[in-house]
């Protein structure tokens, strides 16, 4: 296979080209094979008889850009099969030149030749200077994520409206509608135009070329709020020597029954279908994770990075069928091979199969995984009747410790009761400790209505009769 040469056109007019490039150019037998015939260099070429074969109709015929630099590619491959190839780009080839990066990634000898970017024009255009921190982000292909608010931030490739409405979109999660943005176009040449819009008028008032870039100027801290670091560095201020007196002075243990509270409150927001509580609630709970790591972090054990790093990799690890190439076919295989997964990862160092149940769970609950972790070892009834079976037997038991008078009694053979319910529940997957909540918030509203029905006609709960409340009793259940 021919060498391919790679020659950069520069980001302005003629006059920026270097005159070994100019002169290579002028003096080619054959035509140059350029990206796009959109700039201003070919332009100026083309007059003085230099021919081009562009790959525009490429961009016409593509959707996604990343189809057409394949294609590119494989064009430019198969033609220095049979000859030495020049192939020209805007710019730098290696700057925001994704065709070029996949050339260097084949087997093909590529020799990179001149070429000027833009970059130098353009922190002289804006007045900035990178060193104060520059993110460039291709506007074709970035993610909402990779985007660093702190950075001066350009946004390179805004080839149309499309693109810039793109851009505008994600810019709009973050920045306010009249954050201040500057377009500027075809930089350091004699065409150069610079305009400063507000964010929402991007992709509206501003015509843009394959010449077009955007920039974005750091963001002021109280515009990132959002952002994990700055929650970061907010618990690191509470807790560091100027802090607040009662951030500095928690513990992992005197912070137990607030993570224990929270994750109620959580639930409460959950079961109201309350989305603006559930916002409030998980930053709650999230506040808990921050606090117990900073703690980490002052002690010098663990940080952050560390309970984020041992999330991620477990996920990865736990999720084989989405991060690898296995197979699973419904949800029950998914768990199965959860826990096939978490026991390989803390090996057989349990002495009872009901190790690492928490001991603060809610008695109910913590009954219905005790017998969840038991059926797994295959100590479980051979049919539901089983069960119904045992319930009985409690029933019947309870009434002999009730016949007795032993208040001892009775209370082991009521927690025996619970505890067989809590297992029929399992089999029918039913959280027994959700269903009593559900439960409970039920008889609350009924009861509320009862109290409310009887406030309207001016009596009070304590002077009607056990029938009268039951009548209002199902009022309240017809009317849910």
């Amino acid at each position: 296979m021919n060498k391919i040469e790679i020659i950069g056109l520069g980001a302005g007019d003629l006059d920026q080209l270097p005159l070994g490039i100019y002169k290579k150019l002028c003096n080619l037998d054959k035509s140059v094979y350029v990206r796009t015939l959109d700039h201003p260099v070919v332009q100026a070429l083309q007059a003085e008889g230099v021919s081009f074969h562009s790959f525009d109709t490429i961009y016409e015929e593509e959707e996604q850009f990343t189809n057409v630099y394949h294609r590119i590619v494989a064009i430019i491959l198969e033609k220095a099969k049979i000859e030495q190839v020049i192939y020209a780009v805007p710019g730098h080839p290696m700057l925001a030149e994704k065709t070029v990066q996949i050339l260097l990634d084949s087997e093909c000898e590529v020799e990179i030749i001149g070429g000027s970017s833009y970059l130098d024009d353009l922190f002289t255009a804006l007045k900035i200077d990178p060193i104060d921190g520059f993110q460039f982000l291709d506007a074709t292909s970035f993610k909402r994520q990779d985007i660093s608010y702190h950075n001066h931030l350009v946004f390179s490739q805004v080839y149309d409206q499309i693109i810039a409405s793109e851009v505008k979109l994600t810019l709009l999660e973050d920045l306010p509608a009249d954050y201040p943005i500057t377009i500027i176009d075809a930089v350091g040449s004699a065409r150069e135009k610079i305009v400063e819009v507000p964010l929402e008028e991007l992709d509206r008032t501003v015509d843009v070329s394959n010449l077009t870039s955007v920039y974005v100027p750091p963001a002021p801290e109280h515009l990132l709020h959002h952002t994990f670091a700055n929650l970061r560095q907010v618990i690191h201020t509470l807790r560091g020597p100027d802090g607040c007196p009662w951030d500095q002075k928690q513990t992992h243990e005197s912070l137990r029954e607030y993570a224990i509270e929270e994750v109620y409150e959580l639930i409460d927001a959950i079961d109201q279908q309350d989305d603006e509580g559930i916002i409030e609630e998980l930053g709650d709970v999230l506040l808990q994770v921050m606090l117990h790591s900073q703690i980490g972090e002052d002690e010098g054990y663990f940080t952050i990075d560390d309970v984020i790093r041992n999330l991620t990799e477990k996920m990865i690890h736990r999720h084989p069928h989405v991060f690898q190439n296995e197979s699973v076919y419904n949800a029950d295989e998914v768990v199965k091979n959860w826990e096939q997964l978490k026991k390989d990862e803390k090996g057989e160092t349990r002495a009872s199969a009901l190790d690492g149940i928490a001991k603060h769970l809610p008695s109910l609950a913590r009954a219905y995984q005790l017998q969840k972790r038991a059926a797994k070892v295959g100590f479980d009834w051979h049919s539901l009747q089983g069960a119904y079976d045992k319930l009985q037997e409690e029933l019947e038991e309870f009434k002999v410790a009730i016949k007795k008078g032993n208040a001892h009694e009775q209370e082991k053979e009521f927690g025996d009761i619970l505890f067989v319910l809590a297992n029929i529940a399992r089999y029918y997957k039913i959280n027994p400790e959700v269903a009593l909540h559900h439960t409970n918030e039920k008889f609350i509203l009924r009861f509320s209505y009862m109290e409310q029905a009887l406030k309207d006609r001016q009596r009070s709960i304590q002077e009607v009769t056990l029938e009268e409340m039951n009548e209002l009793w199902e009022e309240a259940k017809e009317k849910e």
